[in-house]
């Protein structure tokens, strides 16, 4: 028998990736972005129905991503213990229960808690699904198929961009208490699939209660929280007034560092973070791209509805083909190998679109609208895919799920950073001169971002390393 036979036979007889895994881990995943997106359309009816102005109701979106990027590493890291079961069931049924929460909302306050609420729940989706990748290649012996991986980043896409859509279509039948109740189907769906697909053991293995505390690193992530927290407030309402979170920022950040460069098992293990250079320009690349990608997700969203005058459900329809085109992007390009082509695309994508955003007035044609969304939907669908694969590759396997709940944490620091930049430059009303000035935000966060990609000489490894099998 030939070398080549003997290697086919081989991977014929190695057993694949669970296809069962696919619908629990699709829809956890894909909950974070439904929330983050569909309330882009809502904010100008709820403001108007509740009497708020927009630096009011950018709260909604800004309260979420507190949340959840708080959330995310510490829930990463409790999937890494106990594996992705039981912190999947008990994160989707919090979010049924923001679901009804926010749709008897009462006030603004009470909105604010449901959305609160939601980015707890919605934070064990994304870590889970990539420990049970990579608990899948532990299993089958091989890498975790392409088809996967590019599955779950159309997926976050899709609902990313269709989330608009959704939202204008549901407060156009149930007014934008929908966009809230919405979550509960969703959660009852994602429970049962959880209960019915999930394996009960997939983690690195539940400790014993005395050493629960120890592998968690509590003061850690105490001071993990008080840091990001006073950090995420100090970026969302930028102002001198408010000096002084960002001294409980450093200070807390200090003592952090201080603590985990000293615990025997740290909540982020700075030792082997601050010497993983290519993850941190990773997060880096995450949190840039993330500034220009929700500005527009939010920004120019808030713009064509009270700038342009476009209905909610017409804004989200105006970026179909930001939807289309991300999916198509994504698809031809998931399975080919290497990162450093579609980020450099990506940043590029991101520039020039930023530069026609400039030209739009209120009197522009609509194909100029669709324009931009196309331009953007190549962004969307390379620097996703992008930036998951390689933390996938770059990541310590025993950390993946708190690694990719990094991941997120460094978006959604890119979020505050466009939510506070998307709110500075409206003010009380999204007109055109507040959108130029979101504009040049933008494409200042887009030109860094492509410097972080151009001097990245350890991109070229990623390519060596990231072609899995496709099962």
């Amino acid at each position: 028998m030939t070398d080549s036979k003997a290697a086919t036979l081989r991977a014929t007889d190695t057993p694949g990736f669970d296809r069962r895994l696919l619908p629990p881990m699709l829809l956890g995943s894909v909950l974070n972005p439904i929330n983050s997106t569909i309330i882009s359309v809502a904010l100008v009816p709820i403001g108007t129905a509740l009497g708020a102005p927009v630096s009011q109701t950018a709260w909604l979106v800004s309260a979420l991503y507190l949340a959840t990027a708080l959330g995310q590493p510490v829930v990463g890291r409790l999937v890494d213990i106990f594996g992705p079961r039981r912190l999947f069931l008990l994160s989707t049924g919090l979010i049924g229960v923001a679901g009804v929460a926010g749709a008897l909302a009462p006030n603004l306050g009470v909105l604010i808690v449901a959305r609160v609420l939601l980015g707890f729940g919605t934070c064990a989706g994304y870590p889970a699904a990539m420990a049970l990748l990579r608990s899948e290649a532990r299993r089958t012996g091989r890498d975790s198929p392409a088809g996967v991986l590019t599955a779950l980043a159309v997926a976050n896409q899709t609902i990313a961009v269709v989330g608009p859509l959704l939202g204008g279509l549901l407060i156009a039948a149930g007014g934008w208490r929908a966009t809230f109740a919405l979550n509960v189907p969703l959660a009852l769906a994602a429970v049962l699939l959880g209960l019915l697909r999930l394996p009960k053991t997939a983690g690195t293995g539940a400790p014993q209660p005395g050493r629960l505390a120890a592998r968690l690193d509590l003061p850690g992530m105490g001071l993990f929280a008080a840091m990001l927290i006073a950090l995420l407030l100090f970026l969302m309402n930028l102002h001198l007034r408010d000096w002084y979170l960002a001294v409980i920022a450093v200070a807390a950040g200090t003592a952090f560092a201080a603590r985990e460069l000293r615990a025997a098992t740290p909540f982020i293990d700075l030792r082997v973070l601050g010497g993983n250079t290519p993850l941190l320009a990773t997060y880096g690349r995450a949190l840039v791209t993330y500034v220009v990608a929700y500005a527009f997700l939010y920004g120019f969203s808030q713009w064509t509805e009270e700038g342009y005058g476009l209905t909610p459900f017409h804004a989200g329809l105006a970026q179909i083909p930001l939807f289309l085109m991300a999916i198509g992007v994504s698809v031809v390009s998931g399975r080919r190998p290497g990162v450093r082509a579609k980020l450099l695309v990506g940043a590029a994508g991101q520039i020039v679109a930023c530069l026609v955003m400039l030209t739009l007035t209120g009197t522009s044609p609509l194909w100029l609208l669709i324009l931009v969304a196309l331009l953007f939907g190549v962004p969307q669908g390379l620097n996703n895919l992008a930036l998951q694969n390689s933390v996938y590759v770059q990541a310590d396997p025993e950390r993946t799920a708190s690694s990719a709940g990094l991941l997120r944490t460094f978006a959604y620091l890119g979020s505050m950073v466009a939510s506070s930049a998307t709110a500075a430059s409206f003010g009380r009303h999204a007109d055109t001169g507040g959108m130029h000035r979101l504009a040049w935000v933008m494409l200042g966060s887009g030109a860094v971002y492509l410097l972080l990609t151009v001097f990245d000489r350890t991109l070229g490894r990623v390519a060596a390393t990231d072609a899995p099998a496709a099962n």
